[in-house]
């Protein structure tokens, strides 16, 4: 049903990855699908901001990010599961868009927490996700 699902990652919330990572698992098992993982890193905004942080530290944290992205993997899909990384840079919302369409995915699958005030007035990255996206998408709820 699903060629290739794409599996936005927040990094710093273990428990919504897990979640996302465990359906996704399931669903690339029973359709045969290829996972893509992706997690973004924001950029600093503002070029004065920028300046303060050496030269090379962006590139770090992209590195050092695609390696928690496959180390996660490794960790929490089994090892049969056709799956690739991908670290995006920017709004998470217009990378995980960027990469969904990028890749011909069929399928976007991510987690998403309860709303709060701020998600109201501001509109969190899933719901915009599902407002713009070209393909299906599937949020898991905590």
């Amino acid at each position: 049903m699903f060629k290739t699902i794409l599996v936005p990652i927040d990094l710093e919330d273990e428990s919504s990855s897990a979640r996302a990572l465990d359906k996704a698992g399931g669903m690339a098992k029973s359709f045969g699908s290829q996972l893509v993982l992706m997690t973004v890193v924001p950029d600093f905004g503002m070029a004065m901001v920028a300046q303060y942080f050496p030269r090379d530290y962006e590139q770090k944290i992209m590195e050092n990010a695609r390696e928690r992205l496959q180390a996660l993997a490794r960790e929490s899909l089994p090892s049969d599961t056709q799956c690739e990384v991908e670290v995006g840079h920017g709004r998470a919302y217009d990378e995980i868009l960027r990469v969904a369409k990028a890749r011909g995915c069929d399928l976007i699958l991510m987690a998403s927490h309860r709303p709060e005030l701020r998600d109201y007035l501001l509109g969190p990255n899933a719901a915009r996700v599902v407002r713009h996206a070209q393909c299906s998408v599937l949020v898991i709820r905590e």
